[in-house]
């Protein structure tokens, strides 16, 4: 969705409202719809986020996302992947057993989504990698998991 088309709408109702008066209140109209595009930007960024959350909470099941590039707002529609029972995600409290270090190495743009992914449940990226190594395994114990020849 290209931000342009409501800020130059405003811009231009602005400075037709402003054709009304003279040539000053004019250039004064046309300079203030210049100056106000970029708050008038994230304004709209802020009513689009506002609204995505209202929606998220409402799905339940999925999360709905807006992102920018440049002058350009993209809505993305994710399923939750911590929408399972409560019972399937032990907290640390719950785990037994001993507990053991892990060095992971991701590549810079999937630790980032790891991180967002870990944001959205609430969740530390430990605990969040933690319940998805745990998800991995039960799925392939069930037969879901990925299939490796041997």
């Amino acid at each position: 969705m290209d931000l342009n088309k409501y800020t130059n709408r405003l811009r231009d109702d602005l400075i037709a409202a402003a054709a009304l008066g003279d040539e000053k209140t004019q250039a004064t109209a046309a300079a203030l719809a210049a100056a106000a595009e970029s708050a008038t930007r994230l304004a709209l960024l802020a009513a689009l986020s506002d609204m995505a959350t209202e929606v998220s909470t409402a799905l339940g099941d999925r999360t709905v996302h807006v992102s920018v590039d440049g002058t350009d707002a993209s809505v993305d529609v994710r399923k939750n992947s911590a929408t399972s029972a409560e019972g399937d995600h032990p907290s640390f409290e719950e785990m037994t057993g001993d507990i053991s270090r892990v060095t992971l190495r991701l590549v810079e743009q999937l630790k980032s989504r790891a991180e967002e992914a870990a944001a959205q449940s609430n969740m530390s990226l430990n605990s969040w990698l933690s319940g998805v190594v745990s998800g991995a395994l039960r799925d392939q114990m069930r037969g879901y998991g990925p299939k490796r020849d041997v």
